[in-house]
């Protein structure tokens, strides 16, 4: 089973991600993204971390707070299967991503990933119905 990803919850770490990170603007979303030094001890290497950031262009609280909850809900379902390990990622919230399609939202994710290569294929699951014997 693989783990949520942890956030990032510090501005030292955002500040990292933005100045050393390499970033990708899509309709719904801006995706920093950065790998981690190697430093790191070799537990973290492998871990994603991942901070969500929406600024007050984009409304009051309320739409704020829904922006943010949406991009959580994004990542949690794509990072997991196609985000690579050892990487921080910061998902920054537009104009459009309160209003946006939610399938769109995820597309604009994948799409980033993509764009920046950082998207990793899902492993595929063999089926027993096809198996030699």
């Amino acid at each position: 089973m693989v783990e949520a990803p942890k956030r990032l919850k510090r501005r030292r770490e955002f500040l990292h991600v933005a100045r050393q990170g390499r970033k990708c603007a899509t309709p719904g979303l801006v995706l920093q993204a950065r790998k981690r030094s190697r430093l790191v001890p070799e537990i973290a290497k492998e871990e994603i971390r991942v901070g969500f950031t929406v600024s007050r262009k984009v409304g009051k609280a309320v739409i704020r707070n829904k922006a943010r909850r949406r991009l959580r809900a994004a990542a949690e379902i794509v990072l997991k299967d196609h985000g690579l390990g050892g990487y921080d990622y910061v998902l920054i919230g537009r104009a459009k991503t309160p209003g946006r399609q939610f399938g769109a939202l995820v597309d604009d994710l994948d799409f980033a990933l993509k764009k920046l290569r950082i998207w990793k294929d899902k492993p595929q699951k063999k089926s027993k119905s096809f198996q030699r014997k």
